[in-house]
């Protein structure tokens, strides 16, 4: 029977998906865990394996187009097989007999669920929201296996969110029963991840309860409570990996195969590849099975096979080069926009005098494995200001403001696709060692893509700086729900005039960008009077 495969919904803010490449084409054998496609979601693009054998009868979605979540991307049957009913199904029959599907399993699950009973000493483990985005989850790799004893504490899976893979410890001790979605699988939050309970303990009946969906942890809890609605992983949901190196904790399998000729990389190292105008041909694989990896085209000396070069453009003659714009820069953009056009922002400049910061720094980095930057003294004499002015410190929401007492400093983060933003929390609270260390820490992360969700989430106010780049100044846009960002710029010498003299001086301009529906003119203009106390005499910070 022809299975339908739809455009999945990969992350919270995804609408639509891209289909950057086909792997297969109309007519191709499929075999379950084969790579179908490469998918473009606003987070990364991923390769789409199938979880079906069978033939490729029909792709819905052609190579660089947009479609939105839901829309039928490829169907698999056997060969020959009359699809021409699923073609011409309207999109609104589809729906409504999906919801008809859903109401009958619900109903079954209702007069089912009540006819089990859990055993005694046994324990449902359920696939956990590991963000307050989360709605599912992927299973990277089970580090326990059925029949194993599990101690509370131990690692059972890590788990991949739209975010970060994170690992995922049990609560709970015994035998490992049951593992209800294996490696690679995709499933809702609250779907049954495992079953631990006393060894050898018969849970045949829960089992197939389980598979046959007639089985809810909510209902043989509190069956009085009505359950709340699950949202179910489709059938035709294929496995998903990163397209990205997978991290050395995680067990991927690579297929290896050459059918068709196609040079078996991964998704990063083709991506890199092609900004660089590497031929992946010339390049030789070290990952499992000769696959090539990130490192292999970094690594790679064109001089191997002779200097590429850049096309030959005849004077006068136009040339550009247009590329699609990937879906994070969608995300990027429409988020942005939203709080350039909604937020009335106003700036205000200030130049400060870097003398005594300088003079500071190198004190303080002359004691032996001690190291802070300027951005860091930056950080904590933006949090200690923010303590006396908590307006600054506020975010805006449709029905009311709110004033944070607490101060968690956003640090922005350029990394290859975009920018994020982790979050340096409590920054008041932490030492200028403990500050550097942590920004340095989140860096890192943010440019590997292994920052997790809680560490991007609960940021009160942002800094941006570019001085690194030697940019004096720029403006940067608000983080919203946040009030404000600050912009920091480049350390330069100029002659400045100082005790009525004219001297070369150190000065460094910084911008602050206000939402005006919080922060009046006045506010921001205190708020940087104290910020400047902290930043021309940094020995105050250690008050």
């Amino acid at each position: 029977m022809a299975e339908i495969i739809n455009m999945p919904r990969l992350s919270d803010t995804m609408e639509e998906g891209v289909v950057a490449k086909w792997l297969k084409k109309v007519g191709d054998k499929v075999s379950e865990g084969d790579i179908l496609a490469e998918i473009e979601t606003d987070k990364a693009t991923m390769e789409f394996e199938s979880f079906y054998e069978g033939t490729l009868l029909y792709i819905g979605i052609q190579e660089g187009e947009t479609s939105k979540v839901d829309t039928m991307l490829a169907i698999i049957g056997e060969e020959g097989e009359d699809i021409s009913d699923l073609l011409n199904r309207k999109e609104e029959s589809v729906e409504s007999g999906a919801k008809e599907e859903k109401t009958e399993t619900k109903e079954e699950s209702k007069s089912s669920s009540s006819d089990i009973n859990l055993p005694e000493g046994v324990e449902i483990i359920t696939m956990p929201r590991l963000s307050d985005t989360m709605t599912e989850g992927t299973v990277a790799t089970w580090l326990k296996k059925e029949g194993d004893s599990i101690k509370e504490g131990d690692i059972l899976a890590e788990i991949e969110t739209d975010k970060a893979t994170m690992e995922f410890e049990s609560f709970y001790e015994g035998t490992l029963l049951y593992v209800g979605i294996n490696e690679g699988e995709t499933a809702a939050v609250d779907s049954v991840l495992a079953v631990v309970g006393e060894k050898d303990t018969d849970i045949s009946g829960l089992i197939t309860a389980i598979k046959s969906g007639a089985f809810s942890k909510d209902d043989d809890a509190k069956k009085e409570e009505k359950p709340a609605a699950k949202k179910e992983e489709p059938k035709s949901t294929p496995a998903l990996a990163q397209k990205s190196e997978p991290a050395p904790s995680q067990q991927v399998n690579v297929t290896t195969s050459t059918s068709g000729g196609r040079i078996i990389a991964s998704p990063l190292a083709k991506k890199i590849a092609k900004e660089k105008g590497i031929n992946l041909a010339q390049v030789k694989g070290t990952g499992t099975g000769g696959r090539i990896v990130k490192n292999d085209v970094e690594n790679f000396t064109p001089s191997q096979s002779g200097l590429s070069t850049m096309p030959f453009v005849p004077t006068g003659e136009e040339s550009f080069e247009e590329i699609p714009n990937s879906q994070m820069r969608k995300t990027i953009a429409r988020r942005l926009g939203e709080s350039k056009f909604t937020a009335p922002h106003y700036y205000l400049n200030v130049e400060f005098n870097m003398d005594n910061a300088i003079a500071f720094r190198e004190q303080f980095n002359s004691v032996p494995d001690t190291k802070i930057s300027y951005n860091d003294m930056v950080v904590k004499a933006v949090a200690l200001s923010l303590k006396q002015h908590p307006q600054v410190n506020s975010q805006w929401f449709d029905d009311k403001m709110r004033i944070n007492k607490h101060v968690h400093i956003g640090v922005a983060v350029a990394v290859e696709d975009g920018l994020l933003v982790p979050v340096l929390k409590f920054a008041d609270e932490q030492s200028l060692q403990q500050i550097g260390a942590k920004v340095k820490e989140y860096a890192g992360k943010a440019r590997d893509k292994k920052l997790t969700p809680q560490e991007m989430e609960g940021s009160t106010f942002t800094v941006s700086n570019l001085g690194m780049y030697g940019i004096t100044d720029f403006t940067s846009i608000i983080n919203q729900p946040n009030s404000a960002i600050l912009s920091v710029g480049a350390i330069v010498q100029k002659p400045i005039v100082k005790n009525g003299q004219i001297v070369v001086g150190n000065t460094m301009k910084l911008t602050l960008a206000c939402d005006h529906r919080t922060v009046d003119g006045a506010t921001g203009a205190q708020f940087l009077l104290t910020l400047k106390g902290y930043i021309e005499n940094p020995v105050t910070m250690l008050v």
